[in-house]
This record gives structure tokens, C-alpha cells and sequence, in this order.
């Protein structure tokens, strides 16, 4: 039994796949030599040097039924301003997030509900929700809407 010959031309190509096997089986071993070498902290490092630790205020708007509510403008303010400082909208499940500055401050949080109406058409209000940050933490807190 004979095979027809490949020719040429067919002896280049695999000579070429071959050097780029080749190739790439060095990059890749020299990868594992030295990686062990690379300092921990480039690979491995979790966050940015120049990040500022923050504190989380997190939570979720509920209307007059129970459900979450979407698409409130939430505004959140420190305790000793007037004016709010961050402002945001909750979503689809009714929830917001917001970062502030870590460290011992208390926050005031609100709904704007500035022509927001019911099902039945009678205007909404709700409540202004403090919260105390002490360090980088997470707060969780709950808007409730009332008819």
C-alpha cells in the first residue's frame, strides 16, 4: 500500500506548525519557572493602595403594600447638613446602594416624593431613616412609603 506523497509545500506548513508548537511550549514553561519568582503582592494584590476605605448604606424602598417599590429618588445627607449630598434612584427590586466615607458619622436618608401618587391616586409619604456608620461597614435599612 502507497500514500500519496504530501508534497513540498504540505513539508513547510507542518515544519511551521511545529517552530509555533515549539514556541509556545517554551512561553508557557518559562511562565511556570517564573512566577514563583514575582512578588506576591503585584499578583496577588486585592485593592488599590490608593483606594479610600468606605462604609456601605444599602437598602430597599417599600411601598404601602409591601412591595418594593422602583424608579424613587432616594437622597442621603449627613446629619449636620442641610443639603443632600448624594442622591440615587432605587431599582427594579426596589434597592440602593450607596458608599460613604468610612469613620463615626450619622447619615439621613429619605424618599423625594414629589408627585409620587398610589394605585388609588392619594399622594405617598414616608419617613427620614438615620443611620450611624462607626467604621467600613455595611448598613442596611428599609424607606416605607404610607399613603
Amino acid at each position: 500500500m502507497t500514500f500519496p506523497s504530501r508534497g513540498p509545500r504540505a513539508c513547510r506548513t507542518l515544519r511551521r506548525r511545529g517552530a509555533v508548537r515549539f514556541a509556545l511550549v517554551w512561553l508557557f514553561l518559562l511562565c511556570l519557572v517564573l512566577s514563583p519568582r514575582l512578588p506576591a503582592s503585584s499578583v496577588l494584590a486585592a485593592h488599590s493602595p490608593h483606594e479610600k476605605p468606605y462604609a456601605l448604606i444599602f437598602g430597599t424602598v417599600w411601598g404601602p403594600d409591601s412591595r418594593p417599590v422602583y424608579g424613587v429618588k432616594i437622597r442621603i445627607r449627613r446629619e449636620n447638613e442641610k443639603r443632600a449630598r448624594w442622591q440615587l434612584s432605587s431599582d427594579h427590586h426596589g434597592e440602593f446602594a450607596q458608599r460613604v466615607p468610612a469613620g463615626k458619622q450619622d447619615y439621613v436618608v429619605w424618599a423625594e416624593l414629589k408627585g409620587v401618587t398610589s394605585a388609588t391616586g392619594k399622594p405617598l409619604h414616608a419617613e427620614e431613616v438615620k443611620v450611624h456608620i462607626d467604621n467600613d461597614e455595611r448598613a442596611d435599612i428599609g424607606v416605607h412609603l404610607r399613603e
